[in-house]
């Protein structure tokens, strides 16, 4: 146990000197802590290897497009899920709320930076374990694996909100510090090859049974995503399978109970994330949690409130009203620990997910019919009627990507990455008035620019 709280302690250590070499732009030489094991050693025992794996975990939990508290808060004010009411916030979240940000909005970099450093971490394990000589095969596949679908669903998100990317596959500083972007559509292509390679690596057996690691079903899942994000009949084809496979699997049953939709033991979670120290809450169950007085920070937005109706169940078990002085705003209320937590997880990938996606890919290529059933599961368990034909596409599309919205709130940015792949982020003009065309994604920050001139040019209209 000394052995592998020293790895992971060493190999946060690198990663935090890495940030400092690229944040200065010059190298150091640094005499390894005595107490500490050399980096190449880590990958020769299973128990380090794992401790290096563990750590990345860690890191997606505390800080990185993956926490509780990051994608969830940023795109659900940048569109209309949440009003932010910290008019005096030096964060950077009142810009993006208002969609007055430039480049050098702290929570863009933010977001950015996270996100890198733990690419930076996955690719130091992906390739310590290719370098190893001594692991056995299975356990070089598993770690692979999973760092290689936490570096893949890091570069989607970031592809989703930056558009074009750089994609660092090495811990090179020499490399990395002038790497130039990729297309966007492009860089989709590569997360599609680094993914199949992952399904290639890793078993549907989830090692451990609190499904808090990603197995060969969840790498599938993002697969199918990424295929929707390139909005083309092969590809929506193509998702269609992939989504069909992990409905049948005998791994997942849908959730009837409105109010076990977020209880860690369920088998419709695909894959969730485990709070850092026991009893802790989950973050989305404190981000979001005001009581007594107005809210200083995040409310849900009233375009949201306004998207129930009174007899959704989602509505009475999801959120809170919290009224001051006849006043009344709502908060989300899917996560019911603040302390003392045993029952909750974060859920990354949840079976309603694939179900809403499944429809949407079964609309897009004209079948209506049987996209209709896999609407209406989430529906008719929060006590809405049944979308029924004859329906429009055009029709069918709108009840998707609202039911999306009803299920999804303050989920890892949902509404964002559902309006995007629709074409429909101009819809929130009328609640959101400094919404431009160019907000369908985020500058580069500046910093970086400055940082790495192959970068530029800057995105259109920052």
């Amino acid at each position: 146990m000394k052995t592998s709280i020293n790895t992971i302690i060493y190999i946060l250590f690198l990663i935090l000197l890495q940030y400092f070499f690229v944040s200065c732009e010059r190298m150091i030489d640094v005499d390894l802590p005595n107490n500490q094991i050399p980096s190449e050693q880590v990958f020769e025992d299973v128990q380090t290897a794992d401790a290096a794996l563990a750590a990345l975990y860690s890191g997606l939990w505390d800080n990185s497009p993956l926490a509780g508290d990051q994608t969830g808060k940023l795109l659900g004010t940048y569109t209309d899920d949440l009003s932010y009411y910290a008019t005096t916030s030096t964060n950077g979240i009142l810009d993006l709320f208002q969609n007055t940000h430039t480049d050098s909005n702290a929570a863009v970099y933010a977001y950015w930076a996270s996100a890198y450093q733990k690419i930076y971490m996955a690719n130091a394990i992906i390739e310590g374990v290719e370098k190893s000589s001594s692991l056995p095969i299975v356990d070089k596949n598993r770690l692979k694996g999973e760092a290689l679908l936490i570096r893949a669903m890091l570069f989607f998100y970031l592809q989703q909100i930056y558009g074009d990317i750089p994609l660092p596959t090495t811990t090179d500083y020499n490399i990395n510090k002038v790497l130039p972007k990729t297309g966007s559509n492009e860089a989709l292509i590569k997360i599609e090859a680094d993914i199949n390679t992952v399904i290639n690596l890793i078993s549907d057996d989830y090692r451990n049974a609190e499904r808090i690691f990603p197995n060969k079903k969840s790498a599938q899942f993002l697969l199918a995503k990424v295929y929707m994000a390139q909005n083309t009949p092969a590809k929506w084809a193509e998702a269609e399978t992939l989504l069909k496979n992990i409905i049948q699997s005998p791994l997942y049953t849908f959730q009837n109970d409105i109010t076990k939709v977020f209880t860690k033991s369920g088998t419709h979670i695909l894959w969730q994330l485990k709070p850092k120290n026991p009893g802790d809450a989950v973050k989305e169950a404190s981000i979001y949690y005001f009581t007594g007085a107005a809210p200083s920070s995040f409310a849900l937005s009233q375009d949201l409130v306004n998207a129930f109706s009174a007899n959704d169940t989602r509505k009475q078990s999801w959120m809170a009203p919290v009224t001051v002085n006849g006043n009344t705003w709502y908060r989300a209320e899917k996560y019911k620990n603040r302390s003392n937590n045993t029952t909750e997880y974060s859920v990354v990938f949840r079976l309603e997910e694939v179900y809403l996606l499944l429809a949407e890919a079964l609309a897009q290529q004209d079948k209506l019919t049987e996209a209709l059933p896999y609407l209406n599961k989430t529906r008719q368990r929060a006590g809405l009627v049944a979308i029924t034909n004859p329906v429009s596409k055009e029709t069918l599309l709108t009840e998707i990507l609202l039911e999306n919205r009803r299920e999804f709130f303050t989920e890892f940015g949902h509404r964002f990455f559902d309006l995007k792949r629709l074409s429909r982020l101009q819809t929130l003009v009328p609640v959101k008035p400094n919404w431009k065309d160019f907000h369908r994604v985020f500058p580069i920050p500046q910093k970086e620019l400055l940082l790495n001139t192959n970068l530029n040019p800057q995105n259109e209209g920052y």
